[in-house]
């Protein structure tokens, strides 16, 4: 685990990560806040382009919890078969759907607590809908943000609520909108697991990852 950036450093980091994409966007396919729900929730283990390729036949049939409850359990496990757990998945977007329109009138609640109550949304569910739904300047640690939290010091943590904290805590207040998007499509095409792209990075004199690819 890398030490934490001071504040100079990150707003550097950052200020390059906005240049280079102005406003970053999440890759899950939706067309509300409900089926951005959904999708994040199948997403669990699970790649962004597979969801949105079981998604992409699915929401233009079910895209309120009343038509995905029209569709039913088996109806739903049909569209979803190719995505990792798929039949708990099932039974969870079901549930969800179910608990919204008996308890929210149909409608996806605008808060944490609301949201981390539903059947298959945890913390980071909850924290990616209401950034991108609501604007809210949360930030959903995934594996791509804790790896490049922890390798160049942005974020260092031993957990993902840590990662969060450190996140929330040290980014300049201008960049939180949109820094986890930032960080996820970083860690996801550039910090990579096993061969991080080192040799083309856009921050490469500024991470402290000590072992550097060429």
């Amino acid at each position: 685990m890398a030490k934490q950036l001071d504040y100079h450093t990150i707003r550097e980091i950052f200020t390059r990560f906005h240049a280079a994409e102005p406003e970053p966007k999440g890759e899950l396919d939706h067309v509300n806040a409900y089926t951005l729900v959904v999708a994040v929730a199948l997403s669990a283990q699970a790649t962004d382009a597979g969801v949105n390729k079981a998604t992409r036949a699915l929401f233009p049939i079910a895209d309120t919890p009343q038509k995905m409850l029209d569709l039913g359990l088996e109806g739903l496990t049909e569209h979803i078969k190719t995505i990792g757990l798929f039949r708990q998945k099932a039974r969870n977007v079901i549930k969800l759907s179910r608990i919204l329109v008996d308890e929210y009138d149909g409608q996806v609640p605008n808060s944490r607590a609301a949201l981390e109550s539903l059947p298959g949304v945890g913390r980071k569910t909850a924290n990616v809908v209401l950034n991108m739904w609501w604007g809210v300047p949360t930030q959903a640690v995934d594996t791509h943000i804790f790896r490049f939290g922890n390798r160049s010091g942005v974020a260092p943590g031993k957990d993902v609520v840590a990662v969060e904290r450190a996140i929330e805590d040290n980014i300049p207040a201008d960049f939180q909108q949109h820094a986890h998007h930032w960080m996820i499509l970083h860690g996801r095409y550039h910090c990579k697991a096993r061969k991080p792209l080192c040799n083309t990075c856009l921050i490469r004199d500024l991470c402290q990852y000590e072992d550097k690819t060429l």
